[in-house]
């Protein structure tokens, strides 16, 4: 047996038991709440997501796959930067890439709307927050101006990632815990430089108008919420970029 084996196989192994034990329950619906950045698979997790998603469209279990945008959450790292006085950090010219931002409250609203109707056959279903599409440079002006502060930035370029990883490449070879570090860099270089928007194969674009939207709840009502102190700074996990 290959030493790779139990990385690579086990969990499509314990995704294949837990759709064989929902076939054997005549489950009539699955909806899984995956990522529109599994468009672009260059990183490991969406390469898991996308395998699990195969799974269910192979299966017999009526699927429907929620491929969500960017939420709020994941653009609050900032904040405390920007009410400081501080420059909004960018990367490149910051108009490179865009989304449609959606709230927690909305994306559950839209999940909920759909439980009680299975497909025919598996469905994949993007979905973004109202229009319109923001840049970076759209957030931390929104942003600036929320919490009253001149809007001034800082760029990055997203290539900086590549060479922090290159330079902790060999602490890689005998430490766990730099492989994680080298692949948290390698997802911050792809949110750095990609959109989470649909992507259009055919003309190898990401389109903002063909991005569904849904909700009512927009970035700059919950910048507003934070800035007031109505609403409390989500959590953000410890591995976050900002």
């Amino acid at each position: 047996m290959p030493a790779h084996w139990g990385e690579e196989h086990a969990p499509r192994a314990r995704g294949e038991q837990l759709l064989m034990r929902w076939e054997a329950a005549a489950v009539q619906h699955f909806v899984l709440l995956s990522a529109i950045c599994v468009q672009m698979p260059r990183l490991a997790f969406q390469r898991e997501k996308l395998k699990f998603e195969a799974l269910l469209d192979e299966s017999s279990v009526p699927a429907t796959i929620i491929r969500a945008t960017a939420f709020f959450r994941s653009l609050v790292g900032q904040v405390e930067r920007v009410r400081a006085g501080k420059p909004f950090l960018l990367f490149s010219s910051g108009n490179t890439t865009a989304c449609k931002p959606i709230s927690d409250r909305d994306l559950a609203r839209f999940i909920v709307s759909k439980l009680a109707s299975p497909p025919s056959n598996t469905a994949v279903l993007p979905i973004g927050g109202p229009g319109p599409a923001l840049t970076p440079q759209d957030q931390g002006r929104l942003l600036s101006e929320t919490l009253g502060q001149p809007f001034r930035t800082t760029s990055l370029p997203p290539e900086m990632f590549d060479w922090i990883r290159w330079l902790i490449s060999p602490l890689g070879l005998v430490s766990r815990r730099m492989r994680d570090r080298m692949e948290f860099l390698r997802i911050a270089k792809f949110y750095a430089t990609e959109s989470m928007l649909y992507w259009d194969a055919t003309a190898e674009r990401y389109d903002a108008e063909a991005t569904p939207e849904f909700g009512d709840d927009t970035l700059q009502v919950f910048y507003a919420g934070l800035a007031s102190g109505e609403l409390k700074m989500p959590e953000r996990g410890e591995h976050s970029l900002f």
